[in-house]
């Protein structure tokens, strides 16, 4: 497996930020970590080794970035207000120098990339996948929150609304936006087991609003038995990968 790594000064985020490039060929997916992980977090808790078989068949390339979360929604030391505006700043980093990168890499400046993550990192995935649907085309969110007020309370904003998908899509009036994201391939997935509790009532929340909203999506309970763990993590991601067509 062709591996590559890469780090650069961020102007957006004012600090260095890595990531990690897994394959040659394939559609591009990024795969955003846990709450305050690391780019390497999908290769050191065995996403990529079960990732393995499609990375090298080309069937798809894996781009691992880092996250900002302790600067941003998981920062309880800091002002929602403030923690909104360094996610804004990750934001930008993702769609302005990761995605330009991304597409050179492909030589193909117009190709979309699909989003994956779980526990906050399937809030990432979703959240970039909804609110850029002209840059994202789909979506794997596994054992996710989708409602932002969980991490700021009752605090609410412009830059808390439009990140939290559960009231930005259910508010979502806008044809375009609509349908950019109608066309997407949305598979949000839980299990019901240990620590699931409020992953499980998003879920049925957000399968609530695209339902409201006509937009398809693959939404899967796993079992009683299936936890907010990298052990069911490991075996989810290849099954839904297994069964996408690009």
């Amino acid at each position: 497996m062709n591996i590559a790594y890469h780090k650069w000064y961020s102007p957006n985020l004012d600090r260095d930020m890595e990531l990690k490039i897994y394959g040659y060929y394939g559609k591009p997916f990024i795969i955003f970590p846990t709450q305050g992980g690391r780019f390497h977090e999908a290769e050191d808790y065995g996403i990529i080794n079960s990732l393995a078989s499609f990375i090298d068949n080309g069937k798809i390339k894996v781009i691992t970035v880092d996250s900002v979360d302790h600067e941003s929604w998981s920062n309880q030391q800091t002002h929602p207000y403030h923690r909104g505006q360094r996610h804004e700043q990750y934001d930008a980093y993702i769609t302005q120098e990761v995605i330009p990168l991304i597409r050179n890499i492909c030589n193909d400046q117009q190709i979309k990339i699909g989003t994956a993550g779980f526990s906050m990192g399937a809030y990432h995935a979703a959240n970039f996948f909804f609110r850029h649907p002209d840059i994202f085309d789909n979506v794997l969110a596994i054992s996710g929150m989708y409602d932002l007020q969980r991490l700021v309370g009752n605090y609410m904003d412009d830059t808390v609304y439009f990140n939290s998908p559960i009231h930005f899509l259910g508010n979502l009036d806008d044809d375009r936006l609509l349908n950019q994201i109608r066309q997407g391939k949305i598979i949000i997935a839980v299990g019901q087991g240990a620590w699931e509790e409020e992953m499980v009532a998003d879920t049925r929340a957000i399968q609530q609003v695209l339902s409201q909203k006509g937009i398809e999506a693959w939404i899967d309970y796993w079992g009683q038995d299936v936890d907010h763990d990298w052990v069911w993590w490991r075996k989810m991601v290849p099954y839904f990968f297994d069964k996408m067509t690009f």
